[in-house]
């Protein structure tokens, strides 16, 4: 409720309150209509509270209007909101937007459940729901909340689709419930009591028409008019967090292959496996391989549920695929140590050269294979700047050897025998890492328990 106090040219005051009608309410003892006030019985309360809900019945949230004639005086305080004389009702319709049951349905199919906190009454919530196609099922009111503990509030709000009659205290709290489930939850608000629930949210959602405080707790303020932009904000997210978790797969994994690869030849090469200048070219190739990865075309059924951050999954990454590489490593080793005769510090350079085009063309492949849990090439490509990216630098280190830079970087021509073993080494290595990551999915590295947001 809220009251202000008039006074009128002839130096009379009114105090007028208007609020929730259950409130106001119960500081009515008297109504007025048709000019004459009478006292408020048992009978007529029945019927205003008749008409009250049935306006609430119709979607029309509901202001009552009270008053009551006051003595001039310095201050006046809530004490004097009583022995009011009821006025009548305020209502106003406000409409879902159009593109609110869309909105919904397209977020529920991408695995996201849809919670209702409001101030209204149940009778308007109801209404709202119907007429956007949720379910409300059983509704909590905040009321209810006040004796319940953090455990029991929870376990209902876990049930509960539609809150009502909720405080800005109570908003916030049932955030805070949720997110103790283990939800990552969002929250879309645009008033005043909005913005406790905003703030404690995970991701907090106003719109450009809010009030001020609003904008000011959100993390996101929404522009377009159509709340379809809800559910292209979240597949658009979710097309970087995978984006964000294979770059991070291919990165560990190589490195952690190559360092192991890098340490075993150590200990039986009488020289260094690859040159630091040469170390530095490779990782600047596979990392120039890697820049168009934002630009990844995203399989559909990545982005279909929430994905959580799982340590594990990169873990199994990075022990599975990175011994994967340093096997194909080892095996280039052994041809460019028995086939080319490299055995000799003299032939050094041929070794270098041979583990770099090699290593290069190994790595940049397996963008392809750890982009997506499908065949590569077959059931998914990767987008035109991934490919185009991925062939120059192939190509550019294929033709460094023979270029004016090998001098430079300490490279020399390899012979011809050397490609046909390189050919299959790659076709051996794609085959394989494909074979584990798949097996990798099978054992449930991928697999991800669906979170949602209200």
């Amino acid at each position: 409720m809220m009251s202000v106090v008039v006074e009128s040219p002839k130096r009379e005051r009114l105090l007028i309150t208007k609020g929730a009608p259950e409130s106001v309410f119960a500081r009515c003892k008297r109504f007025e209509m048709g000019g004459r006030v009478e006292a408020m019985t048992p009978e007529l309360e029945a019927g205003v509270r008749g008409e009250y809900q049935s306006l609430s019945a119709d979607g029309f949230r509901v202001l009552a209007v009270a008053y009551r004639k006051m003595d001039p005086r310095p201050a006046y305080g809530r004490d004097d909101e009583q022995d009011l004389v009821l006025r009548g009702y305020l209502a106003f319709l406000d409409p879902p937007k159009e593109s609110a049951g869309p909105a919904i349905q397209a977020l529920k199919r991408h695995g996201i459940s849809i919670k209702v906190l409001t101030g209204d009454n149940e009778l308007v919530s109801k209404k709202i729901c119907r007429d956007v196609g949720l379910d409300a099922g059983t509704i909590l009111l905040g009321p209810a909340m006040e004796g319940m503990s953090d455990p029991e509030l929870a376990a209902a709000a876990e049930k509960a689709t539609v809150l009502a009659r909720l405080l800005p205290s109570h908003k916030q709290r049932v955030i805070q419930a949720l997110q103790g489930n283990g939800h990552v939850v969002g929250f879309m608000g645009d008033g005043i009591n909005d913005a406790p629930a905003l703030r404690h949210a995970d991701v907090g959602i106003s719109v450009d028409t809010a009030v001020d405080i609003a904008k000011e707790s959100a993390d996101i303020i929404l522009l377009e008019k159509s709340l379809l932009v809800l559910d292209e904000g979240v597949l658009e997210g979710r097309k970087v967090f995978a984006n964000i978790l294979k770059y991070i797969r291919m990165g560990a994994s190589s490195s952690f292959g190559s360092m192991f690869s890098m340490l075993g030849a150590s200990a039986f090469l009488p020289y260094v496996p690859m040159l630091p200048i040469q170390i530095l070219a490779n990782n600047l190739l596979y990392d120039i391989s890697q820049v168009p990865i934002p630009t990844n075309n995203v399989d559909a059924s990545q982005i279909a549920l929430p994905r959580p951050w799982d340590m594990g999954e990169i873990r199994k990454f990075i022990l599975y695929i990175g011994p994967v590489s340093s096997l194909f490593d080892y095996s280039t080793f052994l041809a460019m140590l028995y086939v080319f005769k490299c055995w000799d510090p003299a032939r050094a350079a041929l070794f270098h050269t041979g583990w770099f085009v090699e290593s290069l063309l190994t790595q940049t492949l397996i963008i392809h294979v750890i982009r997506t849990k499908r065949l590569p090439l077959i059931q998914s490509r990767a987008s035109l700047p991934i490919v185009l990216t991925g062939l120059a630098v192939m190509a550019f280190g294929t033709a460094l050897p023979y270029s004016p830079l090998a001098a430079y970087l300490g490279f020399v021509p390899l012979p011809w025998r050397y490609w046909p073993i390189l050919a299959v080494t790659l076709g051996c290595y794609v085959t394989l890492t494909q074979g584990v990551k798949a097996f990798l999915l099978r054992q449930g590295t991928g697999s991800v328990p669906v979170s949602s947001a209200a």
